[in-house]
């Protein structure tokens, strides 16, 4: 089986094909709301699509005009319009855009700005004192720092627009009529890991415009929707989506922060959200407890079973039945996409057991990210879909359960790592990218990621356990905040693995349910939990070892656990 065409979409070449598009398709329409909150009071800014390509002209303009043609400009800072036009402004005139991670440490922001050779820097006003001693220390190419906000001392976006938009009233249209090469590096976007780890992929137009095509063709967007962004932009799976929904007309909005994700849903009607896995199964767990709460747990259980059993026959009342659980969702949300890591297939099923269509997706920052989906057509526990309609992807070096390493080739490919040609070459194969992921396709063409290939222990008896499966089963414990599996050389035999597991327990839970527990009883409690879910493994794969704490894990800012970081700070505390 392979993932058909479901909806009609165009194809377009480049990034400013699809922006030239919407602008004039979806011209009135709301592309962004920009809440404003002065004093007390909450103010809404629609913006059009037609403004939003306003926008982006007048801030090119001015970029072209202070010297930035062909040059490199780096965008840090939250979620915001600010960045969006920046990034856009950017690439609508063949600008290199360098998005970098808000959180960066100082050193490794001032070594990303020194590697990617950014000329400018584009910054949010939260950011001001590293930006401060980047601009003293001098130690970068960079000659303009614009802030996205009014801050003394710095240009702003706003004067920047206001400064494009005289140049257009004068006739400076070299930005309006630049022609983008869809073939070349436009993307410099780092990985997450520490800087000496990090690469920078190098992605083109054409590698973000043939994924958009994709997943419109197989998606259901549409352009009624209202999409909350709480991916960050800087990664890829965060900007991709973010010009996905620009080609779709659909509306988006920004959230307040991850404690704010229930009011913003209300607050927006929010109908479309994608997130990582952390994101999606937070969400679901809230509502759950709301429902234990309640004392409704039976009987959302066996009203599960009943609308389960009428889809047999497409009979769908499953919003009608669970109104009351999407309502406290916004009343409005209809699908969720979560990538980015794998998902819990449990939760995942939860949420389409409630009327909220939610798939499954699987890429990379280098395939501009997405390789294989589901679509509401194909959906199938623990699967990650099948393969974008442009894509081919191949599993090679197979072991004896048909588990190998996960490639692919496709349009949406990378050109390379940034100054990086060894690495490159061990990834780039005969025009093919080699994932380092671990996987199987069934026989219905539909792709499970086992784990990283990296990640995997290999035990003494030649046994590969994957740290990702066992983890899955260890965070449906009701105390369990988050977990990471890792193999530790035995005490007696250091030639041995000893399969242990670093447990954050939800403090919430353990206040609730454990009253005046102590630690070491918490401990012992979970231990025997641990003991019990064992008994589910194979012998091989019985974790030995505990390590309990509530200090959350070191995680990149998409949510996935630093492993590295991690095996450091367990190892420099014990000797387990």
């Amino acid at each position: 089986m392979e993932n058909k065409k479901i909806f009609e979409a165009t194809e377009f070449k480049n990034i400013k094909e699809i922006i030239y598009n919407s602008s004039k398709v979806y011209s009135d329409d709301i592309a962004f709301v920009i809440k404003h909150q002065e004093n007390k009071k909450v103010r809404y800014e629609n913006v059009s699509y037609k403004r939003l390509l306003e926008d982006i002209n007048k801030l090119g303009t001015a970029l072209f005009n202070m010297g930035f043609k062909g040059k490199r400009i780096a965008v840090i800072g939250r979620n915001r319009y600010e960045w969006v036009i920046s990034h856009l402004a950017n690439l609508l005139g063949g600008i290199i855009s360098i998005p970098l991670d808000k959180d960066l440490q100082y050193e490794e922001l001032e070594n990303s700005l020194i590697r990617s050779k950014a000329d400018c820097i584009i910054f949010d006003e939260k950011l001001e004192e590293k930006i401060l001693k980047i601009k003293e220390n001098k130690n970068t190419n960079l000659v303009e720092y614009i802030c996205m906000s009014d801050l003394s001392g710095y240009t702003s976006i706003k004067e920047t627009i206001k400064k494009g938009e005289e140049l257009l009233k004068n006739s400076e249209t070299d930005y309006l009529n630049t022609n983008i090469d869809e073939n070349i590096m436009n993307i410099l976007l780092f990985t997450s890991g520490t800087t000496s780890k990090s690469k920078a992929v190098m992605l083109s137009q054409k590698n973000i415009a043939s994924n958009i095509y994709a997943l419109q063709s197989v998606e259901d967007i549409r352009k009624t929707d209202t999409n909350i962004a709480f991916l960050p932009f800087h990664h890829i799976f965060g900007s991709t989506c973010l010009i996905m929904m620009l080609a779709c007309g659909v509306k988006t909005v920004f959230p307040d922060g991850l404690r704010y994700i229930k009011q913003n849903l209300n607050e927006y009607k929010v109908s479309v959200f994608v997130g990582v896995p952390i994101l999606v199964e937070a969400i679901y767990k809230t509502i759950m407890k709301e429902i234990e709460k309640q004392g409704k747990t039976n009987l959302i259980k066996f009203a599960r079973k009943i609308s389960n059993f009428l889809l047999k026959f497409n009979i769908d009342i499953r919003r009608k039945l669970f109104k009351q659980v999407i309502d406290a969702l916004g009343g409005s949300l209809r699908l969720v996409i979560s990538g980015g890591a794998p998902a819990d297939s449990e939760i995942l099923k939860g949420f389409n057991d409630l009327g909220v269509t939610t798939l499954q997706g699987y890429g990379l920052s280098e395939t501009s990210p997405v390789i294989a989906a589901e679509n509401y057509n194909i959906m199938k526990p623990g699967s990650v879909g099948l393969p974008m309609i442009n894509d081919t992807i191949e599993v090679v070096n197979r072991d004896e359960n048909g588990i190998g390493e996960i490639r692919v080739k496709g349009p949406n490919v990378m050109i390379g790592y940034y100054e990086m040609p060894e690495i490159t070459a061990e990834v780039l194969k005969d025009g093919w990218f080699y994932t380092g992921d671990l996987g199987y396709i069934d026989k219905e063409g539909l792709i499970y990621i086992t784990g990283r290939n990296k990640n995997m222990i290999v035990l003494k008896n030649g046994k590969k356990v994957f740290p990702e499966e066992l983890e899955t089963l260890v965070n449906r414990l009701e105390i369990v905040e988050e977990s990471m599996v890792f193999g530790l050389p035995d005490e007696n035999d250091k030639s041995d693995i000893k399969l242990s597991v670093k447990i954050v327990y939800n403090k919430e839970v353990a206040k609730e349910k454990y009253v005046d527990k102590s630690e070491e009883e918490l401990y012992n409690i979970v231990w025997e939990q641990i003991k019990e879910l064992n008994k589910t493994f194979p012998r091989y794969k019985h974790i030995q070892n505990l390590i309990l704490t509530d200090e959350e894990l070191i995680k990149t800012t998409t949510k996935k656990v630093k492993r590295q970081e991690e095996m450091k700070k367990i190892l420099g505390k014990s000797e387990v």
